[in-house]
């Protein structure tokens, strides 16, 4: 297999990129979170976009939600603490 690099400062393939996205990182900022990739020089930070290419990330919520999806999540985390207290 051939190896495709992305980014140059760091090494990072192909892929590394696709592999994080298929983790769940959606922009080419997670993906630089994740790997550093397009931290640098930034001449990558393009291909990256393309990589992770349009719907890459999860849909939106409707507007009219009242409860924030992040919320929601850490309230389910919090939730089990507060009962074994």
């Amino acid at each position: 297999m051939r190896r495709v690099f992305v980014c140059s400062c760091f090494g990072v393939t192909e892929a590394q990129v696709k592999k994080h996205a298929e983790a769940g990182a959606c922009t080419p900022r997670q993906i630089a979170s994740a790997c550093k990739a397009g931290t640098d020089c930034g001449s990558c930070v393009r291909r990256i976009q393309a990589l992770l290419g349009r719907g890459a990330c999860p849909s939106r919520e409707p507007a009219g939600r009242t409860v924030p999806a992040l919320a929601e999540t850490a309230l389910a985390e919090v939730a089990p603490l507060e009962e074994a207290a």
